[in-house]
């Protein structure tokens, strides 16, 4: 038994109850967490009524027993509903969202049932009737090609069987592939599909859960008729931003506001209202189409000075489809032209990306990227490498293989675009007015 056990044992103190630890001139009282393997044997976590947890040594520290915890089963209730309101499908896949708060231990679980998901934002039902499933439990980076073609599935089924839209509870890590996927697999849509994530877990005072949440109902109701990602419009709370389900990539690793629309703008913002601000597709009036099929043989490969032929041979031997995410304008160190040349002998597709944030591949201004075009690499325009990465699986399993060229550069599903928009570089502008007010440190 560690010092930490003997010693939580000493005050009759277990997970769920309230204790007091008074260490040097500093005392913290809250609610006793489970150990877990990342703390410190010697480390006891307490979260404080503020809703953040702390972890105190137990090291020349005095603890106490406030109140024993009374445990209480989870009341599950049914989900209201009114005829008068619009019905929204909730699928749950796991993630931080798709969690809820035990009050009674302060732990976060993911929510097992769809009563728990429902009722992990109960704000929801004020807009919208729920019908609530949970597809499957992943953390998002756990996610698999497999998977989207089951969350494809499940949301078709929803949007024919009435829905009049479906929001999807994904973890933000890989949220944005999913959303690719089924930007795909899913055509002439009867109703928005809105994917939801939360940077933040629901037991922290700045969690984001709750209002992506609100604002995912409130867009689900729309006459949108796309996949879609919302998530935070700022790190402030008060404005969330719907981007278009091939153009969102995560941008920061915790914020509030990681997502953005990249080359272009995000269709619409969210507060009270759903505001659309430029074009979109708007839902249809007939069956949902769902082409979930996918070959996920496909490589992902970035260029980088150290790449040589054997590496590149290595991480494509085998595969139906290759995605280079190249510097610049798509470009590729010449000494892989060889590797491209037998790839292309072999008949495999090589789409070239730029592995640049903003802009797009342009193979014809250096030379370099004409012979690219020669050996029949395929310009993947201002497609984000995961973005082509997920269409070419997608092609090669439904369209003939001599149809993948031309159906890689033909815009399915707002992936590619005509021109770029070089005035949504990231705040730009904004940074340069700061900079000249003298309002950034």
């Amino acid at each position: 038994m560690s010092e930490r056990e003997r010693v939580l044992r000493d005050i009759n103190a277990e997970p769920g109850d309230r204790i007091r630890i008074v260490t040097g001139e500093k005392t913290y009282e809250g609610i006793l967490m489970p150990h877990h393997a990342f703390s410190q044997d010697d480390v006891v976590t307490v979260k404080l009524d503020s809703g953040y947890n702390v972890g105190v040594s137990i090291e020349d520290a005095e603890l106490s027993l406030v109140g024993k915890c009374q445990p209480r089963e989870m009341e599950t209730e049914e989900a209201p509903g009114s005829p008068e309101k619009p019905s929204v499908a909730l699928l749950g896949t796991g993630g931080t969202i798709a969690s809820y708060v035990d009050y009674e231990t302060g732990a976060v679980h993911p929510a097992g049932t769809s009563e728990e998901l429902a009722f992990s934002a109960p704000d929801i039902f004020d807009i919208c009737n729920v019908d609530a499933d949970v597809v499957m439990h992943k953390l998002s980076e756990n996610m698999t090609p497999a998977d989207w073609t089951d969350i494809a599935t499940a949301t078709a089924s929803k949007l024919n069987n009435g829905a009049s839209g479906v929001i999807i509870a994904h973890g933000t890590d890989t949220m944005s592939y999913t959303a690719a996927a089924l930007s795909f697999m899913l055509h002439d849509l009867s109703g928005p599909v809105v994917l939801v994530g939360s940077q933040r877990s629901s037991d922290r005072p700045s969690s984001d859960a709750f209002q992506n949440l609100v604002a995912a109902a409130r867009v689900a109701i729309s006459d949108l008729g796309e996949v879609a990602v919302v998530m935070h419009a700022k790190p402030s709370s008060g404005l969330c931003a719907v981007h278009r389900g091939t153009r969102a990539r995560k941008m920061h690793a915790s914020r509030r506001d990681a997502f953005r629309s990249i080359d272009a703008r995000p269709l619409a913002f969210v507060d009270d209202d759903v505001r659309f601000i430029g074009e979109y597709r708007a839902k249809t009036s007939g069956e949902t189409g769902v082409a979930a099929e996918l070959n996920d043989n496909v490589a992902l490969v970035y260029a980088h000075p150290a790449l040589d032929g054997e590496s590149f041979m290595a991480m494509t031997a085998g595969r139906d489809g290759v995605v280079v995410a190249g510097t610049g304008l798509g470009h590729l160190n010449e000494a892989l032209m060889p590797a491209i040349g037998e790839l292309a002998a072999d008949d495999v597709p090589v789409v070239m990306t730029t592995q640049c944030i903003w802009g797009r591949v342009n193979l014809n201004v250096y030379s370099a990227g004409r012979r690219l075009l020669q050996a029949g690499v395929i310009p993947g325009g201002d497609m984000l490498p995961e973005v082509a990465l997920v269409k070419l699986m997608w092609l090669l399993a439904n369209v003939s293989h001599d149809d993948v060229a031309a159906a890689m550069q033909r815009n399915h599903a707002g992936e590619l675009s005509e021109r770029t928009l070089y005035d949504m570089f990231p705040q730009q502008k904004t940074y340069i007015e700061d900079d000249i007010n003298g309002q950034r440190p």
